[in-house]
């Protein structure tokens, strides 16, 4: 079992990229080990372990019923204003993020590394998410886990042929929504690193001016499972300033999600300290944040990313 342990962390991004979910990915690669474990007296060796289980994941994922479309608020319905009602769908509905951690492998290549980082951002995923549950295998299995068009046909149990044709309709699809993945950088640049600290310094001095200042014109700001996302560093301010007042006091420790920086915000509690309020995952370009994504799933989300659910009043000072 340790030689197919040595393979959980790949796998898991794999199904992540596949299902959109950490929830269900986790699943996913449970089930895919425990069918490995009991085949694999008699694999083979025709392909590579790794390609093997690979296979095993792909369809796991398109056995699954959870295998169907995740989406993020701006995708189903027009900007909002912060006197919107909000309306809240089930946690299923909505993409997860997932720990960098569970999904990035340490032992691989900068290249592999980078590939792999990139290909778990929430804009890609997102992206992903509008193809066919076979082109999405086809595509990752080709374009992020790096196997043959003929490796992949043997995949999913179909002609060269079908693969090609799926490719090409998956990079039709997704160059038609290109403007949900803009290009961002892997490693922090100085200029990022600033931004994040004057974010955190605004933040936790809940200077919403600041704050807004440090979003781009066409930010995009949403709190899942809500459907209600805003537009615009004044749509930012006004929403902080008012609905989200609540949110004064927070305390943010740092964490990684997505390839991309991330937080777990912590509220104010009434029985002292600060309460988990949710997981703060933000798209930045070289000096403005493009997307501000909070999600309030914190009982779920927070023991993933091995943060508390409750931080005493003495380790929430700034």
């Amino acid at each position: 079992m340790e030689q197919l342990e040595a393979h959980r962390t790949v796998l898991t991004g794999h199904c992540y990229r596949m299902l959109g979910s950490i929830t269900e990915a986790e699943d996913a690669v449970q089930e895919t080990l425990l069918r490995a474990w009991r085949s694999l007296a008699g694999f083979d060796g025709r392909s590579s372990l790794r390609t093997w289980l690979y296979r095993i994941a792909t369809h796991v994922c398109l056995d699954a019923r959870s295998v169907r479309r995740r989406f993020r608020p701006f995708e189903q319905q027009r900007a909002g204003t912060v006197h919107d009602e909000l309306t809240a769908q089930p946690q299923t509905h909505w993409i997860e993020p997932i720990p960098d951690a569970l999904a990035l492998p340490s032992n691989t290549d900068p290249a592999d590394y980078v590939l792999h980082k990139q290909s778990i951002r929430l804009a890609f995923v997102t992206a992903l998410q509008r193809l066919p549950a076979r082109q999405r295998a086809a595509l990752l299995l080709t374009e992020v886990v790096g196997l043959s068009v003929s490796e992949v046909a043997d995949c999913l149990d179909t002609t060269v042929t079908a693969i090609h044709s799926a490719l090409q309709r998956a990079r039709t699809t997704l160059a038609q929504h290109s403007q949900l993945d803009e290009p961002q950088s892997v490693t922090l640049s100085d200029e990022q690193t600033r931004l994040l600290s004057r974010y955190v310094e605004a933040f936790h001095r809940y200077d919403t001016d600041a704050l807004a200042s440090l979003c781009r014109e066409d930010v995009t700001f949403s709190m899942p499972p809500y459907e209600l996302w805003l537009q615009g560093p004044q749509s930012v301010k006004l929403w902080l300033a008012g609905r989200g007042i609540g949110c004064q006091g927070s305390r943010l420790i740092p964490t990684a999600a997505c390839g991309s920086p991330a937080f777990g915000q912590y509220r104010r509690s009434p029985d002292g300290g600060h309460a988990a309020w949710a997981l703060v995952v933000l798209s930045i370009d070289q000096d403005h944040i493009a997307d501000w994504c909070s999600f309030l799933n914190t009982e779920a989300l927070f023991p993933r990313f091995g943060l508390p659910l409750h931080l005493p009043a003495e380790a929430a000072s700034p």
